[in-house]
C-alpha cells in the first residue's frame, strides 16, 4: 500500500528530467489537496488528487491543458504533471498565489474590504480572463467565489482551480456550483461557454452587491435548502431580485439587508446590464450578455469614481441621476453630505473622472487597444508651482494637441501637461477627448 501523500514527499514531473519536493499543506478540497513545493529551487503550488478523483479523464484534460498554455496571466494554469514511484495517483504544477490575493469570499463576509475601484477593476479582469479563455474554445464550467482570488486594494484577480477546464460543449462530469450554475445546467444540460456568460454576470453581481441574484422573497421562504429547494430556485423558475416586471422574489428588508443597500449605489448603465443578464439571459442563453460588453460596463464603472470631499471615500458617477437631478450627484452614501463632481473627461464614448489620481490607459484613447491598467499613457498631476491647479499630463509616446474655447492649438509633448480648462478639447490621435470643469 501506498505511503500517504505529505510534506517531503517528492515527486517526478512528467517530461522533464527534475523532481519536486512538497513543502506544507495549503488546503484540501474536493478533489484533492494542495501543498507548496520546491521546484529546482522556486516555490509553485502542486495540486495532487485522491486516488478517486485520479482518473484517465482527468489525466487527459490536464495533458491538454498543460500543451495549450495559460489564456494570460491571471491563470493559474498547470504547467506540468508529476507522479510518485509505485502511486496510481497523480498531480500538477501551478504558480503560487502570492499572499496579497484573498478569497472573494472574504470580501462577501466583511473580512476584507475593498473600494469601487477594486470591484471594477476585478469585474474587467474577469471579465476579459473569460474573454481570453472562450476565444481559446474552452469553457470554465465551474466559476464561483471559491476560485477567483482578489487583490482588494488593486482589484487584480487570479483564476485558480483550471484543471477541470475543458472545450466548450464537451460532455462533463462536472456542472459547476449550484447557485452560479446557468438554469440550464441546474436542469441537467452540459456546461458550455453560455453558461460559463451566465456564471459570469452571478459573480459580477455577488462582488458589486454581495448578495446573490436570485435569492430574494422566494428564498426566504425555503425551510429546507436541499437539492430540489436549489433545484427549484437556480434551475426551474428562477426569478431576478430586482426584476422591474415581476416583484415576486423582491429583496426582504429583514433579510437581504446588503442587496437593498448596494443596488441603488450604481449607475443607471450597470443596473440595466444586470437586468438585461437576468431577465433575457436568464431564460435565452443566445441572449446572455457577453465578455466584451461586461469588460466594457466594468471599465466605465471604474471611470465613474469620485472622491466624496468630506469623508474621502468613493462614490459613482450617474450621468443619468445627475442629469434628472439638474446637476445634483446627491449625497455621499457614506458621510450623508453633499457631493461635488470633479472635473470630468469625455473620450469617445466614455466619461472619466478626473480625481487626483485618475490615470487614462491605451483602451481610454484607442478602442482596439487591450484592457489594462499597469501602462498609463496620461495621468492627472498638479502644478509645481501654483498647487490650485490642476493638469492632464502626457505619458505616452505621441503629441497630443488642444484646442482651447477661443479656437487657440497648442501641441502637448510627451512629459508636458494641459490645463484643466473646461471646454478645451483634445485630439489624442485615435481619439478625441473634452475636458468639463
Amino acid at each position: 500500500m501506498t505511503e500517504a501523500m505529505g510534506q517531503g514527499a517528492q515527486l517526478t514531473v512528467a517530461g522533464a528530467n527534475t523532481t519536486c519536493r512538497l513543502g506544507p499543506l495549503l488546503g484540501t478540497g474536493g478533489q484533492g489537496e494542495v501543498y507548496s513545493a520546491d521546484l529546482g529551487g522556486q516555490t509553485v503550488a502542486v495540486k495532487w488528487y485522491f486516488p478517486e478523483s485520479a482518473t484517465q479523464s482527468q489525466r487527459s484534460i490536464l495533458e491538454k491543458l498543460v500543451r495549450a498554455g495559460a489564456p494570460d496571466r491571471r491563470f493559474l494554469w498547470p504547467t506540468a504533471l508529476v507522479a510518485r514511484d509505485g502511486d496510481p495517483s497523480f498531480g500538477y504544477v501551478m504558480a503560487l498565489r502570492d499572499r496579497r490575493y484573498g478569497n472573494i469570499s472574504d470580501l462577501m463576509t466583511r473580512r476584507v474590504s475593498s473600494t469601487f475601484r477594486a470591484l471594477a477593476t476585478a469585474g474587467v479582469g474577469l471579465a476579459d480572463g473569460d474573454f481570453r479563455l472562450h476565444s481559446k474554445g474552452w469553457c470554465y464550467r465551474d466559476i464561483s467565489h471559491n476560485n477567483v482570488f482578489l487583490d482588494p486594494a488593486s482589484g487584480d484577480i487570479l483564476i485558480c482551480d483550471n484543471d477541470n477546464v475543458g472545450p466548450d460543449g464537451v460532455e462533463t462530469e462536472i456542472g459547476g456550483t449550484i447557485p452560479y450554475m446557468a438554469p440550464e445546467v441546474v436542469r441537467g444540460e452540459r456546461p458550455s461557454v453560455r453558461t460559463d456568460l451566465h456564471s459570469l454576470a452571478v459573480l459580477l453581481f455577488l462582488m458589486l452587491v454581495n448578495h446573490h441574484p436570485l435569492e430574494g422573497a422566494r428564498e426566504s421562504k425555503i425551510h429546507c435548502f436541499d437539492f430540489l429547494a436549489k433545484r427549484r430556485l437556480y434551475g426551474e423558475h428562477p426569478l431576478f431580485i430586482f426584476d422591474p416586471s415581476d416583484k415576486d422574489n423582491h429583496p426582504e428588508p429583514a433579510f437581504h439587508y446588503n442587496a437593498l443597500v448596494f443596488w441603488p449605489l450604481y449607475p443607471r448603465f450597470i443596473q440595466d446590464l444586470f437586468t438585461e443578464a437576468f431577465t433575457k439571459g436568464l431564460h435565452d442563453p443566445n441572449a446572455r450578455v457577453t465578455e466584451g460588453r461586461w469588460r466594457q460596463a466594468m471599465s466605465r464603472l471604474r471611470d465613474s469614481v469620485f472622491y466624496c470631499a468630506s469623508c474621502t471615500r468613493q462614490n459613482l458617477y450617474d450621468v443619468v441621476k445627475v442629469q434628472a437631478s439638474g446637476g445634483d450627484p446627491g449625497p455621499c452614501w457614506s458621510c450623508g453630505k453633499t457631493l461635488v463632481i470633479p472635473p470630468r473627461i469625455r473620450v469617445g464614448k466614455s466619461t472619466v473622472m478626473l480625481n487626483h489620481d485618475t490615470k487614462l490607459f491605451a483602451h481610454h484613447l484607442d478602442d482596439t487597444a487591450p484592457f489594462g491598467f499597469d501602462k498609463p499613457v496620461a495621468e492627472i498631476n498638479r502644478h509645481p508651482r501654483d498647487p490650485n491647479v490642476w493638469g492632464l499630463k502626457n505619458l505616452g509616446s505621441m503629441h497630443w494637441t488642444a484646442i482651447g474655447q477661443s479656437g487657440a492649438t497648442s501641441q502637448i509633448d510627451p512629459g508636458r501637461s494641459i490645463t484643466l480648462a473646461s471646454g478645451t478639447k483634445l485630439q489624442f490621435g485615435h481619439a478625441d477627448g473634452e475636458i468639463r470643469v
